[in-house]
């Protein structure tokens, strides 16, 4: 006798399908894929987002002179503190208005910006060049010689840098309205501010990974006029492209993927 090919057989248990044609479990798995791809749209936004060449440059002014890669993380996590306070307050308003409360207000945004960069580029020359009072620390077991501004004597660097971040944060409107038209499918305020949530952290990894990059070759193979020439750099291009938004020209991306 020939053999022939037997079919595999399964025994099924009574009221248990071979696929999920229960449209309640259906329903869930779209909504947690539709979840976790809103996710990682706000994360890669958030990321992205903190590319944008008005943020590095004002905050490369201020981590450049961290002495520590600890202190350049914090410092970063600080700017990104302030930076998520604006950017949840405007996607309130956006949510609530459809941006017709804030359109006037964001329009001017990058020229309150220039300002910012134009004061942040004074400070730091003032600063390089030994225009402000000079102060004798001890890092490492290495005496150094720093400038400082004593304007406000408890405005320390991670104050100055959630500062930075609200003003930042203002200009953070492109990539909301990106995550707002996406979360057509979020019907609550606060499945939209988590959104915002998980792209703050994507500006907060974004933002120390360029910090870091910035702060270690300077930490492991920067002289003392090799930190002088790099501060002096960032203070004179954030003058620069200061001028830069004061003539009307767009803001520049670093990473501008799928920019239109």
């Amino acid at each position: 006798m020939i053999p022939t090919k037997l079919k595999p057989c399964y025994a099924l248990s009574p009221g248990v399908t071979d696929g999920p044609s229960d449209p309640v479990h259906r329903d869930f798995v779209v909504m947690v894929v539709d979840v976790l791809l809103f996710a990682v749209l706000a994360l890669a936004l958030g990321f992205k987002h903190s590319y944008d060449a008005d943020h590095l440059v004002a905050v490369s002014n201020l981590l450049t002179r961290s002495q520590s890669l600890r202190k350049t993380s914090l410092m970063s996590i600080s700017w990104a503190a302030g930076h998520m306070i604006t950017a949840s307050i405007i996607t309130v308003i956006l949510y609530t208005f459809r941006e017709t409360l804030l359109s006037e207000f964001l329009a001017h945004v990058e020229l309150i910006v220039a300002v910012m960069l134009v004061a942040i580029g004074v400070l730091g020359l003032l600063i390089e060049f030994g225009w402000l009072r000079h102060h004798l620390h001890e890092h490492e077991g290495k005496e150094h010689t720093h400038s400082h501004l004593h304007v406000y004597p408890r405005f320390t660097e991670h104050r100055a840098m959630f500062s930075i971040g609200i003003v930042h944060g203002l200009a953070s409107n492109d990539e909301l309205l990106v995550l707002f038209v996406a979360s057509l499918s979020v019907t609550s305020l606060l499945g939209l501010l988590g959104g915002v949530g998980v792209f703050s952290i994507g500006v907060v990894l974004g933002m120390i990974v360029f910090g870091l990059g910035v702060s270690y070759p300077i930490l492991r193979w920067g002289s003392t006029r090799v930190r002088r020439a790099v501060n002096v750099g960032a203070a004179v291009i954030s003058l620069a492209y200061a001028g830069y938004l004061f003539l009307g020209l767009p803001g520049i991306n670093l990473l501008p993927v799928g920019s239109g």
